[in-house]
């Protein structure tokens, strides 16, 4: 039998509820805040509720949801409110109803909820998981649902979301609470430990193995064993330890008879196992496995209701643990709180409150109090933040990815720029036909004055000068040579052939001067008297 609290705000809804109510549950009048106080002492958590009937100040209705607050988290709170466009108003949210209901009201269907509400309070009291979030209430269904069977779970979710809390939670509920509970961090065991911490060893099945030692699925036995950091298992155990989980049974390091065991599996990860199967990281009939039941946790930032109720709960037993007298937190240092991202989650909010409580010279928690980094953090809550991709591992003898996209990108200019040489080619050509005809050199203008007669290119580009101050003409039959400052194109000559053209002719403009022939070349005099020494040029 749950004790429900109804305000006297509005006589007539409460005596509806009343009649709903009993005889099932026990039903008692409250006026103010004092009476909550004073009804709900000595009650056990989640065994009452508090029913606000539309209090007729929402000042009225806050001091009844804090007095009901600082007596225990554990109560549910459900407002009944006459009109909608209160609702409108964020009011539910802002005070901390659990749940609210506009009249004309069922007192049946707020008589079902509230039992639901007393019971997931219950729950959640006993598996200490906070939170009044529709996320959270489906997790707690969630384990729930899931407890009493014995398949294999997967629980998902980011660092210091409570996945061991949900994982105990399980064991709790199940058919095996009282049995073993076995937690392994598979990423704080060495490879080279990890096969004997999990199955064990016999006596000299290595160096240092001096006597038997059994495993954590044997001591697990009948019980409840839970892989925390899973995708950080190498691939050489995951093997081993999807035999155990399909036949119940292994072998220990070193041993030749299988052992039988009764080992519930949970598991969980941080990081998405199905990446990690594409990338090879994990076995994908491991993961299949493993993922037979799956309760995923959301992360803080997208839960922020549950924050208040979160600091509340940490300041109410932290303070107790250190005998401090805290009285609470100031509504702004709350809204701080509440606003920031928190990236390590519950976790890095517990170790913060724990922080506050003990170096906080009041007994209420402001402002000033909270870190600068918190601070500046939760003034910029709502910002886009930048998305630093995560950078693939380079295998050995390949190059990394930086260089990769940088040869890539490069790749993809060049192809651009041949394209555009191409057309800016083709539209030269419509425009000298005679480029066509056979046997007929034509002189090719400067580079200057030929972009001008084209269309603009796709991209501005600087054009230069022509090296070479000689006119340059065309040919199929008339051999490559210099004559006269004339340099001779044959089709079908090498790049060779032109360039000692080019380099014999700028010799004879500048009258073999060589230093003023590799300025005008582009070159430097070291690789001049290289070509000159390959193309056997004599000056």
């Amino acid at each position: 039998m749950a004790k429900i609290l109804l305000t006297t705000a509005n006589p007539e809804v409460a005596a509806q509820l009343k009649a709903a109510f009993e005889p099932d549950d026990q039903v008692e009048f409250v006026s103010g805040p004092q009476d909550v106080e004073a009804a709900l002492e000595g009650s056990g958590v989640g065994e009452a509720a508090l029913i606000v009937t539309d209090a007729p100040s929402e000042t009225l209705a806050h001091s009844f949801v804090r007095a009901a607050s600082r007596e225990s988290t554990g109560v549910p709170i459900i407002a009944v409110f006459d009109e909608s466009e209160v609702i409108s108003a964020g009011l539910p949210i802002r005070l901390g109803f659990d749940d609210y209901f506009v009249q004309p009201i069922d007192p049946e269907e707020v008589a079902l909820v509230t039992r639901r509400s007393i019971g997931r309070k219950h729950l959640q009291d006993d598996l200490g998981i906070v939170g009044s979030t529709e996320a959270i209430h489906e997790v707690i269904d969630r384990i729930a649902l899931v407890a009493p069977v014995g398949s294999t779970v997967l629980i998902t979710g980011e660092s210091g979301v409570g996945k061991e809390l949900v994982a105990r939670g399980l064991q709790k509920l199940s058919p095996r609470r009282g049995r073993p509970f076995i937690a392994v961090n598979i990423a704080a065991l060495p490879e080279t430990l990890l096969e004997s911490e999990l199955f064990g060893h016999e006596k000299g099945a290595f160096t240092g193995a001096a006597s038997l030692r059994k495993g954590m699925f044997e001591l697990a036995d009948r019980g409840t064993i839970f892989l925390d950091e899973v995708s950080e298992m190498p691939l050489g155990p995951q093997t081993k330890l999807l035999r155990a989980i399909e036949e119940k049974e292994f072998m220990r390091v070193g041993g030749s008879a299988p052992i039988k065991v009764d080992v519930r599996v949970i598991a969980a990860t941080n990081r998405d196992l199905r990446h990690a199967v594409a990338l090879g990281e994990f076995r994908r009939d491991l993961f299949h496995r493993i993922n037979v039941l799956q309760i995923n946790i959301p992360p803080l930032r997208e839960r922020r209701e549950d924050i208040p109720l979160l600091v509340r709960d940490f300041i109410r037993r932290l303070s107790a643990e250190h005998h401090k007298n805290f009285q609470g937190i100031t509504p702004e240092a709350m809204e701080m709180l509440r606003r920031y991202d928190w990236p390590g989650n519950v976790r890095e909010l517990r170790n913060l409150v724990e922080s506050m409580v003990v170096l906080a010279p009041g007994i209420v928690i402001g402002p000033e109090d909270i870190p600068p980094e918190v601070r500046r953090g939760a003034d910029h809550a709502y910002l886009p933040q930048p998305v630093v991709p995560h950078a693939p591992r380079s295998e050995p003898g390949t190059a990394p990815a930086a260089q990769m996209e940088f040869i890539f990108r490069t790749l993809v200019e060049l192809k651009l720029d041949m394209s555009d040489l191409r057309d800016q080619f083709e539209r030269y050509k419509q425009l000298h036909p005679e480029l066509l005809r056979h046997r007929e050199a034509v002189a090719i203008p400067p580079a200057g004055a030929a972009m001008e007669r084209l269309e603009p290119r796709r991209r501005p580009v600087e054009v230069l000068s022509p090296v070479v101050d000689a006119p340059v003409s065309l040919t199929e039959t008339e051999p490559a040579e210099s004559n006269g400052g004339t340099i001779t194109f044959t089709l079908g000559m090498t790049m060779q052939e032109l360039e000692r053209a080019a380099i014999a002719a700028t010799l004879a403009a500048v009258n073999g001067n060589r230093r003023r022939a590799s300025e005008k070349l582009g070159i430097g005099e070291r690789t001049l008297y290289r070509k000159l020494k390959e193309y056997d040029i004599e000056t």
